[in-house]
């Protein structure tokens, strides 16, 4: 299907088709495209199947509660009788899945476009979670289990993928901007999850209706991203020959073609010997370690310390990560105002923006260690902050893969992102370690004190150690034939 590019005239929205080819796209000049173009319109889908997966990947934690409530408001659904120790092997089951394909999702994303693999993903998740309800009806919680894992293992994809598409439809100065828009989906999948379970499971569909409507959202956004999603610009035939242009100018010769891709090899060693990887690697699991520290672990000690269950309130639970969605929003648009009037150089404003959201959550999480019982608003504020802060990390660490490396930015988010998950499943176990009476507010102190730790000092190894060249890694190619042609001038002058 040829979908006709999107221009602005006057205000007004157009639609123009281009008749160049792309020797004429080389020939022109790059403008500088502020109106709505197929790079926003990308952008605006990854959105959309972030918001989608995050929601699958969150919909078992609020639809267990319904699912095992023997004082259901709606009796006429199946009731669970699983014991705590099942439902926390269901709720971390999609992890073992996840952690798993992170890594061969970017080599795969790489190999077959971005497009291909960040469709199979979802799509898979989709029908996993349409399935949840029978699966649960025929096999009980192991087969619950087993399907879960498959979601997990289909959803290891997403992020490697998205960041393959990035690095090909986002140019240079903008590539904060539009990275902090695509994954700012992610909380806001979350954000309508948990504010629409409790309606949802009480409701007369019941709790299997969590499953069935994000699923089947998940298949409506893979229809959607089958006809006008694409892996680059040259995918996307109907693209205008300015947008295609100041695209191909702004990554320059960073970026691979679609014939090279194939053949020239990932440079594996190249990777785990680069400082400004090896800081990445490190940022993003301290950074996971205390970001998942308060999604598992601050509504047990605000409930048992602070006496206020917040899993029972929809909209409070969801309030730190709506307030995460929409600074994300607020911290893009101040990156771009600066990198608009070139206030700052780009290695500085990613390690601003990364200090911003790690360093204030880590003065909130030691503030909040010390919050009284009886001041439960000053926590729910302080929690707010810790997570809602966050968001600035888009514009930091988290686009950081594609400046060093645009050829091998879904493979570099698939090794991070293994290891920070690696670091998601074993910050619980610690807390389970240390805090052994959970209404001491001494010992959650420990676990605050040590989240507040990890993001300050894979923060300031970030400062220190991070890059934001491109690296001499990211095309082997030339730096083979570089090196070839070195050798054959010294040989020449012997």
């Amino acid at each position: 299907m040829k979908i006709p590019s999107v221009t602005n005239t006057n205000g007004t929205m157009t639609v123009s088709t281009p008749t160049a080819n792309d020797k004429d796209v080389a020939a022109a000049p790059a403008k500088k495209d502020s109106t709505f173009g197929i790079r926003h319109l990308q952008c605006f889908l990854l959105f959309c199947g972030l918001s989608v997966a995050y929601a699958l990947r969150v919909n078992l934690s609020v639809a267990i509660v319904a699912m095992t409530d023997s004082n259901s408001t709606n009796p006429d659904f199946t009731e669970y009788n699983w014991t705590e120790k099942t439902k926390s092997l269901l709720l971390s089951s999609f992890f073992w899945g996840y952690v798993v394909t992170q890594v061969p999702a970017g080599s795969l994303a790489r190999k077959f476009g971005g497009k291909v693999m960040l469709l199979y993903g979802i799509l898979i998740c989709s029908l996993g979670a349409v399935l949840t309800p029978l699966a649960a009806d025929i096999g009980d919680w192991k087969l619950v289990c087993a399907l879960r894992v498959i979601q997990g293992l289909s959803q290891g994809v997403v992020f490697p993928s998205t960041h393959t598409i990035l690095s090909k439809w986002a140019p240079v100065d903008e590539r904060g901007t539009l990275g902090t828009y695509c994954y700012a989906g992610s909380q806001f999948g979350t954000v309508i999850m948990l504010a629409s379970s409790g309606l949802l499971a009480s409701s007369s569909l019941g709790w299997p209706s969590i499953f069935y409507i994000s699923g089947s959202v998940g298949l409506v956004w893979v229809a959607a991203w089958i006809l006008w999603g694409a892996s680059s610009p040259n995918d996307f035939k109907s693209i205008s020959n300015e947008e295609k242009k100041l695209i191909e100018t702004s990554l320059g010769q960073n970026v691979e073609n679609d014939d090279n891709k194939k053949t020239v090899k990932t440079p594996w060693g190249k990777f785990f010997t680069s400082m400004p990887f090896l800081v990445l690697i490190l940022v993003h699991s301290t950074h996971n370690w205390g970001f998942w520290t308060l999604l598992t672990e601050i509504p047990s000690y605000m409930k048992n310390v602070l006496g206020m269950d917040i899993k029972s309130n929809a909209l409070l639970s969801a309030l730190p990560y709506l307030v995460m969605c929409l600074l994300s929003f607020a911290f893009s648009a101040i990156s771009s105002l600066l990198s608009k009037r070139q206030c700052i150089p780009l290695g500085a404003s990613r390690k601003l923006f990364n200090s911003i959201g790690h360093w204030i959550p880590m003065i909130s999480l030691i503030g909040l260690a010390y919050v009284a019982a009886n001041q439960t608003n000053l926590a729910i504020v302080l929690l707010t902050i810790t997570v809602g802060i966050n968001a600035a990390t888009y514009l930091g660490f988290q686009v950081n893969h594609i400046d060093l490396s645009p050829n091998f930015a879904g493979i570099l988010m698939g090794i991070t992102n293994c290891a920070a998950n690696i670091m998601s499943i074993i910050a619980p176990l610690i807390v389970g370690f240390i805090v052994t009476n959970e209404k001491n507010p001494d010992q959650w102190r420990i676990i605050f004190f040590i989240a507040a730790f990890f993001y300050f000092f894979g923060n300031l190894l970030f400062i220190i150690f991070g890059k934001t060249n491109v690296q001499p890694w990211n095309d082997p190619e030339t730096m083979h034939l570089s090196r070839k042609r070195n050798s054959t001038q010294l040989e020449s002058q012997h």
